[in-house]
């Protein structure tokens, strides 16, 4: 297995080495859906790591017969297995693997300190059963290849954050079967975030494509900063059936001076301002479209409009998983087999031939 894999050499069945985000990334380049560019370092170097420190034994054994119930407990073992990933340094040859990706990264956009979002993605993620979603660690523009093994390891260590070891307990996923990969992704710029989802999550409605933006990184949307601005729109005809345009009172933007990412406060004559317009609107549509057929079901999908860029080119989709909110309710396939996109075709051509 390779230690370091380019986003464009990876799809879904490349999940035991690069996890769920990264392969979901691949498949998504292979579909024709922009992508920031990137690389995987793969759940190889993860094992690896825990070996050659010889930590394993004791975050195996520190995780024996946890009551998940037990908060403090909880807590408490997860502090003592981060502490070991944390303070333990990522074997040299990892290292250089990691720097050599990093650097052709950045000789490929021709900034040698390229800013980059490094992302965990653990091999249990993105599953269409379950929902892992937020419980391993990202980072945003990181810059550098000393930050970036750092953030690299604060990853790995956040497969032991105390809500994904309960997770795993209480959906019986064995700790020695779950490992982490980790995704090292170009940053976009970006004016607008969010998410949008192929079909409408209050309802089930195939028909419908429901969208949810704000100002800034998508920290905000999902992380529920903010109320965003929501769109509903057929997902055939593109018309935008319903529009809610929210008060956006926070942002959360890079600050160039304290070198970090930040919240701040909207421009107050920008905070109750749409924040895409129709164009936008209709071409995340037609990305949602072409994904949910690719994975011939419903996704829940981040997107992000970068500033630098120009449209249809500047927007950009970071992340697309089986959407489980409407799906888990229904407790079988929602479309029979076929995305919503399918179905709404065959119900527009029956329509046609009718008149």
């Amino acid at each position: 297995m390779t230690r370091v894999i380019d986003f464009k050499s990876v799809g879904k069945s490349d999940i035991p080495e690069v996890g769920g985000k990264c392969a979901s990334l691949g498949e998504l380049l292979d579909a024709g859906i922009r992508v920031p560019h990137g690389f995987a370092v793969t759940t190889r170097c993860y094992k690896e790591f825990i070996s050659e420190t010889g930590i394993e034994e004791d975050i195996f054994l520190t995780l024996n017969e946890i009551n998940p119930d037990d908060i403090a407990e909880l807590d408490r073992r997860s502090e003592t297995i981060r502490g070991l990933i944390k303070k333990n340094p990522m074997p040299i040859k990892i290292q250089k693997e990691v720097e050599e990706a990093y650097e052709g990264l950045g000789k490929a956009y021709h900034d040698l300190k390229l800013p980059v979002a490094v992302r965990s993605s653990a091999t249990a993620e993105d599953l269409p059963t379950a929902s892992f979603a937020g419980q391993q660690d990202t980072y945003l523009w990181t810059i550098g290849v000393a930050q970036v093994i750092a953030n690299i390891r604060r990853c790995w260590a956040s497969l032991y954050t105390s809500r994904a070891i309960s997770y795993r307990i209480k959906n019986n996923f064995k700790h020695q079967d779950v490992f982490i990969s980790v995704g090292i992704q170009k940053m976009v710029s970006s004016k607008t975030s969010g998410v949008m989802f192929t079909i409408d999550p209050t309802n089930g409605d195939p028909s419908k494509v429901v969208i949810e933006g704000s100002w800034g990184f998508g920290e905000t949307v999902v992380g529920g900063y903010v109320n965003p601005d929501k769109f509903v729109v057929d997902k055939i005809t593109k018309e935008i059936n319903q529009r809610k345009i929210s008060q956006k009172h926070i942002e959360c933007v890079y600050d160039q001076d304290k070198g970090c990412i930040v919240h701040k406060d909207v421009d107050e004559d920008m905070q109750e301002e749409r924040c895409l317009n129709d164009d936008e609107i209709k071409e995340l549509v037609s990305i949602a479209r072409t994904i949910e057929r690719h994975y011939g079901c419903p996704q829940d999908i981040e997107w992000t409009i970068d500033k630098e860029d120009s449209f249809p080119d500047n927007i950009f989709i970071v992340q697309s998983r089986p959407e489980t909110v409407w799906s888990q309710k229904q407790g079988k396939p929602l479309l029979g087999g076929k995305s919503g996109y399918d179905i709404m075709m065959e119900r527009g051509l029956k329509t046609i031939k009718m008149t």
